[in-house]
């Protein structure tokens, strides 16, 4: 079940940044957030949550046996999809191997 809701957030993620790639392409997409303090403020919160998953998928990549540098890169320059993409392709602790 959590495999599936991850698939589904990653294709709607997917259509909505692929439709605002398409109208606005990439700087069209970032400039807005350095215009004002609101959309700065959005930006940084955006920052900061990402720095926490990291953390977390670092310490999740190690335990696990994993390289944690591939998912760090594709976060830093994927956002969002790098660690969605990570929970997709991570073993369940439950699953048995």
């Amino acid at each position: 079940m959590h495999r599936v809701l991850i698939v589904v957030t990653l294709v709607l993620f997917g259509a909505l940044t692929a439709v605002a790639l398409y109208q606005h392409g990439f700087w069209g997409i970032l400039a807005p957030h350095f215009q004002s303090t609101g959309a700065g403020q959005v930006f940084a919160d955006l920052v900061i949550a990402l720095v926490l998953v990291l953390t977390w998928l670092w310490r999740d990549a190690r335990a696990t046996g994993r390289n944690p540098w591939p998912w760090v890169v594709a976060t830093l320059m994927l956002g969002s999809f790098g660690p969605l993409v990570y929970l997709l392709t991570r073993k369940s602790l439950n699953d048995k191997t």
